[in-house]
């Protein structure tokens, strides 16, 4: 039988409320093993080995970040596959063992789930469900069932432990630290299948990730567009896999038929929300591109 162990990032005691029931939810799928790690901070860390039993709680053998956190829980690991959760992440029942079953096909390196926002308040009228991934949410053009894609998410990601270890886990210099958003899961994907090995993404396996206050208006918006834009052109010069041949066909394919659609619904009389999501589509767009550009430059002056 295969045996699957949890690994759920941490870092501040802000997210408490969010980290228990992450830590529930996780139990719930009935893993070998839950792991939390601690990335940096000794007070959670102490407080978790209080008020967590049945959980292992380890602290961040790296550098500062959520790389060198995951890459503690999968090293303690002893099982054939390692699940990565967030601390504000919930899993939904059944999650896991839906995912587990594609490792069934032994090419399969990697598996990840659906990512539904679960937006603490309203969701603004004016957000794209294309921009979705700009709170760490799954979006359009994604595949409606089981399929192989170049890459899938951190949140919800199952490995196998051997593949990943082989692959040297998560770069510790690259990812997501402080204000630096860097795409440390998609260039792992890159990696590991650049190595001989397939990603499957499964719809039907789900988690809900929160999206607090601070994180579901324009300025954060703003500045996750031109992260993203930044942070991919930082991936592609690590030479991992095939580059942005993924982002640029969302950007020719996708946002387009989202603007005219939305463009559309407005002329026929439908509400100026879907005026200002197309706005929306096309400023996150433009701020992507600058983003990028950004990255550009600075990478040459280097």
């Amino acid at each position: 039988m295969t045996s699957v162990a949890v690994v759920i990032a941490c870092h501040s005691e802000e997210r408490w409320d969010l980290l228990l029931g992450a830590i529930a939810s996780a139990r719930a799928q009935q893993p070998a093993e839950v792991i939390v790690v601690v990335d940096h901070n000794p007070a959670l860390r102490d407080r978790l080995r209080t008020a967590a039993a049945g959980v292992t709680v380890l602290a961040n053998r790296y550098t500062r970040g959520v790389s060198g956190t995951r890459n503690t829980g999968a090293e303690h690991a002893a099982t054939d596959l390692v699940a990565f959760l967030d601390d504000d992440i919930v899993a939904a029942p059944g999650w896991l063992q839906r995912l587990i079953v594609v490792f069934g096909d032994p090419a399969v390196v990697g598996a990840g789930s659906a990512i539904r926002p679960n937006w603490l308040r309203a969701r603004p009228r004016w957000f794209p469900d294309e921009f979705l991934w700009a709170v760490g949410g799954s979006y359009p053009g994604l595949p409606t069932s089981t399929a192989p894609v170049r890459n899938v998410w951190s949140a919800g990601m199952v490995v196998r432990r051997d593949a990943f270890r082989a692959a040297g886990g998560f770069r510790t210099e690259f990812g997501k630290v402080g204000d630096r958003m860097k795409p440390e899961d998609t260039e792992l994907c890159l990696r590991m299948a650049a190595a001989g090995g397939r990603w499957m993404f499964v719809p039907e396996a789900v988690i809900q990730h929160a999206v607090p206050a601070g994180r579901d208006d324009l300025r954060h918006f703003v500045r996750r567009c031109w992260q993203e834009g930044r942070g991919k052109v930082a991936m592609s010069a690590l030479k991992s896999g095939e580059g942005l041949t993924s982002e640029r066909d969302y950007a020719r394919r996708v946002l387009p038929r989202a603007v005219a659609r939305e463009m559309a619904a407005a002329a026929r009389g439908r509400g100026a929300d879907h005026l200002r999501r197309a706005g929306a589509i096309l400023f996150g767009a433009g701020l992507a591109g600058l983003g990028a550009a950004t990255e550009l430059v600075a990478s040459r002056r280097h």
